[in-house]
């Protein structure tokens, strides 16, 4: 029996199986209600994806606006650190010609007798007004600031200044200078410029009007080391006929007849102001005295003024707010002379 009910049952149960796989029975309400189903759940997911997608735009990407803001800052950083790699080279270049070479003699001593103290000054000066320069006191009157001089000046001694020119580069003779104005309080000074056709043409330099803040980059420009300084940078057979040559008048009238007369460019950073007082990193020498120190704008704003012996971040300058008063001052002091001469330059 269990056999024949195997034959007879396999036959149909198999047919019923496949007539179920093959063709199904439609239910028209049932397919309805599925599809309904399906396009809900679609669009809830499409929802949900849409709602992710907004919300992770809102707080892992930012705003248009702001992505622009910060490009735009970027690019500014760009050209501020662009602007401030080609500076000294900017302001070598354009303001070298009213930067000039100062050198004097003077000397110490009491009357009717050979003079105790006889020296030599190599310094640094620039154009800040028509026929005036701008250096240090210690510049200008040369024994100021020196204790030999000091201690002979205390006992009645009296200092003499024998000799003050300028030289300017691109010019083959020198120019004499006087004081007009010192500080009494700083080692400021201002001097009186020979006029002629060759300095009434040279550009005073620019002075900041905003205090320049700690960090930023200077330019300090000068003539450190004086002669051997320019002599150093000259040509090989210039080099070795005034190698061994004292720093004098004579070796500076050489190098300007030969247009040899060229400052040089150091670069650091501001690191520090304090009242008038500048404190900056770039290097100097003796003979840097009195050298205008840059922004990144190409403005002055300090004289350098001195430099800590083996501490290369201590050179000093003073603040240019403490040279307005002295330029205001030596413009009233022109020599009739001076004026006589530029009212003639001006007729023409």
């Amino acid at each position: 029996m269990m056999d024949r009910y195997q034959e007879l049952a396999s036959p149909s149960l198999t047919a019923s199986l496949q007539t179920t796989m093959s063709e199904p029975e439609s239910h028209p309400e049932v397919d309805q209600a599925a599809q309904t189903w399906t396009w809900l759940m679609e669009a809830a997911v499409g929802g949900l994806l849409l709602i992710g997608t907004a919300v992770a735009l809102r707080y892992y990407a930012p705003p248009s606006s702001d992505l622009q803001s910060q490009v735009h800052q970027l690019n500014q950083q760009v050209e501020q650190l662009k602007q401030e790699q080609a500076m000294p080279v900017m302001v070598l270049n354009r303001y070298r010609n009213s930067i000039c070479y100062v050198f004097g003699i003077y000397h110490v001593g009491f009357p009717n007798q050979t003079p105790r103290l006889r020296a030599r000054i190599s310094g640094t000066g620039f154009v800040v007004a028509s026929g005036l320069l701008a250096t240090n006191r210690h510049v200008a009157e040369p024994w100021y600031g020196d204790s030999e001089a000091d201690a002979l000046i205390r006992r009645g001694a009296t200092p003499t200044l024998e000799k003050l020119v300028a030289f300017f580069p691109g010019s083959p003779t020198a120019f004499d200078v006087t004081p007009t104005v010192v500080s009494a309080h700083s080692d400021l000074a201002v001097l009186h410029l020979e006029f002629s056709p060759v300095t009434r043409d040279l550009a005073p330099l620019p002075l900041a009007s905003q205090a320049t803040p700690p960090g930023e980059l200077v330019t300090v420009i000068g003539y450190p080391m004086g002669v051997a300084g320019m002599v150093a940078k000259s040509p090989t057979e210039v080099y070795e006929r005034l190698a061994y040559r004292h720093d004098d008048i004579n070796a500076a009238s050489e190098l300007a007849a030969l247009s040899l007369i060229r400052p040089s460019a150091t670069v650091g950073h501001l690191g520090d102001a304090i009242g008038d007082k500048l404190i900056y990193d770039a290097p100097t020498a003796h003979g840097g005295s009195g050298g205008p120190v840059f922004n990144s704008s190409g403005q002055v704003i300090g004289i350098n003024s001195a430099f800590i012996d083996g501490f290369s971040g201590g050179t000093l300058g003073i603040s240019v707010d403490a040279l307005r008063p002295l330029i205001d001052a030596a413009q009233k002091r022109v020599p009739a002379s001076d004026v006589h001469v530029m009212e003639a330059q001006n007729r023409r």
